[in-house]
C-alpha cells in the first residue's frame, strides 16, 4: 500500500542538495521532484556511485555512468563519482585484507581518498539475497558507506545545511514501507561540539507509486537508461544479485562470456548468489527479454562505455519502455 505524500522540507533553506543518482527511474524521479518542487538548481549535485570501483565491467552496466553525464548534462547541475578502489570484483574477492579505500570526486577536480586501514577481512562470496545488509554487502559496502564517508571527509558540509536525497519507494518492499521520509541522515552531527554538520535525508519519491514515476518522465521528456528499454524492470547492477531467471537467462544471452564468468566465480567459492540455486540454473527456467532479442544495436550500446545516446525527446515523442511494470527482482 503506497503512503500519503508527506509534507515537504523547505527546500530553499538548505545549501547543498545531494541526490544519489544511480541514473534509475527513481533517481531521476528524485531529482524531478526536486525541481518541480522548486529546489534551487545551483545548489543541486548528484552523486553516483561507480559499482565496478572505474576499472573494467563485472557486476554494473557499462553504459550507466555514460548515462547519468548526460542527464547532468542536461539539467546543467554537477555529477560527481564516487567509488571504492578495486569496486565490487575486489571486495568480493578480498582475503584476510582490509577493504579498500574509498575514493571521490571533488568540486576542484581532485580526487579524495578515505579509509582503507580497517580490520582484516574476507568475503571470498558473492552478496546473498537477503535484506540483511551485512550479507548483502554490496549495497552498504559500494552504496551506503560510501556516501556517508564523503559527506564526512569534505569540509565543504561542515556549518552548512545538507538534504541528502534518495530513491527508495514505499511501493517497493514491505522493509522500505516503513523507511521514515525525512528524518537526520547518519552523517548529521548537528548537535556536536566540533566539526557540526546540519544533514537530513529526504526520500523524495517514497510515496510515489511506478506509474507516477513514469509519469514523471514523461512530463519532462526523459528517455530512460537502456537497460529498461531491453527490458530490465530496474536499472541495478547487470548482474544484480536479485535478478530473477528472465533477467540471467537474458544476461546469458546477450553477454554469455561475462555470464560465464560469475557462474565461475559461483563454482570456485561453492556458494551460489542465490541459496537454492546457481545462476545457470536460474537462467535454465528464463526466456531472455523479447526487447532485448529484437534490438542488437541497442544491447550493443548498452554494454559500451561511451554510451552517446540522447537522453531527452520531449514529452510527445516519449515512450515508456519495455521494462517498465515488470517483475524484476530488488531487495526485500
Amino acid at each position: 500500500m503506497v503512503t500519503p505524500p508527506p509534507t515537504n522540507p523547505d527546500l530553499r533553506s538548505y545549501d547543498i542538495i545531494v541526490v544519489a543518482f544511480s541514473g534509475g527511474k527513481d533517481s531521476i524521479g528524485s531529482l524531478l521532484s526536486l525541481i518541480e518542487a522548486g529546489a534551487r538548481p545551483e545548489c543541486i549535485e548528484l552523486h553516483h556511485h561507480d559499482v565496478d570501483g572505474q576499472g573494467a565491467p563485472f557486476m554494473d552496466w557499462p553504459s550507466t555512468t555514460a548515462y547519468c553525464r548526460a542527464i547532468a548534462q542536461h539539467f546543467d547541475v554537477p555529477l560527481y563519482l564516487s567509488w571504492k578502489e578495486g569496486g565490487f570484483l575486489r571486495e568480493m574477492l578480498r582475503h584476510n585484507q582490509p577493504t579498500a579505500p574509498i575514493r571521490f570526486e571533488l568540486p576542484n577536480g581532485k580526487i579524495g581518498t578515505v579509509g582503507g586501514t580497517g580490520p582484516l577481512g574476507t568475503r571470498l562470496r558473492f552478496p546473498q539475497v537477503t535484506a540483511n545488509l551485512n550479507q548483502r554487502w554490496c549495497s552498504a559496502y559500494l552504496k551506503v558507506d560510501i556516501m556517508a564517508a564523503l559527506i564526512r571527509a569534505q569540509p565543504r558540509f561542515v556549518g552548512r545545511r545538507t538534504l541528502i536525497v534518495t530513491g527508495e519507494r514505499a511501493q517497493e518492499s514491505r522493509a522500505r514501507a516503513g523507511y521514515l521520509t525525512f528524518e537526520p541522515d547518519r552523517t548529521d552531527t548537528r548537535n556536536g561540539t566540533r566539526r557540526q554538520r546540519h544533514v537530513d535525508h529526504w526520500r523524495a519519491v517514497h510515496h510515489l507509486d511506478e506509474a507516477a514515476i513514469w509519469g514523471l518522465m514523461r512530463r519532462h521528456g526523459i528517455v530512460s537508461a537502456p537497460a529498461y528499454r531491453l527490458g530490465w524492470s530496474r536499472l541495478s547492477c547487470l548482474a544484480c544479485i536479485f535478478g530473477g531467471p528472465d533477467q540471467w537467462a537474458s544476461l546469458r544471452t546477450i553477454a554469455p562470456e561475462w555470464f560465464d564468468r560469475i557462474a565461475r566465480y559461483e563454482d570456485g567459492f561453492g556458494c551460489t548468489i542465490q541459496r537454492l540455486c546457481g545462476i545457470r540454473q536460474l537462467a535454465d527456467r528464463g526466456r531472455p527479454y523479447e526487447a532485448a532479442l529484437a534490438q542488437p544495436d541497442l544491447v550493443r550500446r548498452s554494454l559500451s562505455g561511451d554510451w552517446t545516446d540522447p537522453v531527452h525527446v520531449g514529452s510527445r515523442h516519449w515512450q515508456l519502455p519495455a521494462g517498465a511494470f515488470g517483475t524484476g527482482g530488488g531487495p526485500t
